[in-house]
């Protein structure tokens, strides 16, 4: 099938950038996402033009690295990673329109490549435990209810794509951080930095200059591990909890 992009351009952050067309012919139902824009590059090194920037990494849906704004929805119109995206959710002669991530705490770098070094930042304000090193424990030497640990498992298969701070009209981070602090908050292993955690994730979140959510539920819908909002409303109370019994008060 024949497909009609129209993809967004810039070269660097000072770059005011815009949108160019390109027609890609013989796209297979069977290429994911990634593979078209592989065709597309191809065609423009040979025309001795840039060929589009764009990230990735293990193209099988677990680092979330693939963050393209395709049509108007993170990661494209199926709820997964661009990578997994595959042609045969569009049709022949179907015109594409791809972005970055939309964020201030997610500057553009070059075309579809942004920094999120905002994430990194926020992880390493709070999201760790202190444990001593040694030999490992045996699996059933800290005993945890399976409700708990499937909650915590659940938390902790985010991937931190940004997909959620592309769907949210204020570009809010409170899914991504929510999920990290309560991956932790649910163990005993990460009751030492308990209530420091979710203060520092919090007040890094906010210097990075995420908004606030807009509690819209669309950082849900599109989040390509289905990370609850339940873990939104448990960050408020870990948060509300470490403020209330602050020594700092």
């Amino acid at each position: 099938m024949k497909i009609k992009l129209k993809v967004w351009r810039q070269k660097n952050q000072q770059d005011k950038g815009g949108f160019k067309a390109y027609d890609v012919d013989d796209v297979s139902d069977d290429m994911s996402f990634l593979e078209m824009f592989d065709v597309l590059n191809e065609q423009l090194v040979k025309k001795n033009e840039d060929p589009i920037h764009f990230d990735h990494d293990c193209r099988e849906g677990i680092c979330g690295a693939c963050s393209m704004y395709i049509n108007g929805r993170p990661h494209g119109p199926e709820q997964t990673t661009t990578c997994q995206l595959h042609m045969r959710s569009f049709k022949d002669g179907d015109t594409i329109t791809v972005e970055p991530w939309r964020a201030k705490a997610f500057p553009v770098i070059k075309d579809l490549v942004v920094d999120r070094g905002a994430f990194d930042r926020i992880i390493q304000s709070g999201g760790y435990v202190s444990v001593n090193t040694g030999g490992v424990p045996d699996a059933n030497d800290i005993p945890i209810p399976k409700k708990i640990a499937d909650h915590a498992f659940d938390s902790a298969t985010c991937i931190g794509c940004g997909a959620c701070v592309a769907a949210c009209k204020n570009s809010s981070a409170m899914l991504f951080v929510s999920a990290k602090v309560s991956q932790l908050a649910m163990l005993p292993q990460g009751q030492v930095e308990r209530k420091t955690r979710a203060e520092n994730m919090v007040s890094q979140m906010d210097d990075e200059g995420f908004g606030s959510c807009s509690n819209t539920g669309a950082c849900e819908a599109e989040c390509p591990k289905g990370i609850s909002l339940e873990n939104i409303a448990r960050l408020n109370r870990e948060y509300l909890n470490a403020k209330v019994t602050s020594d700092n008060i």
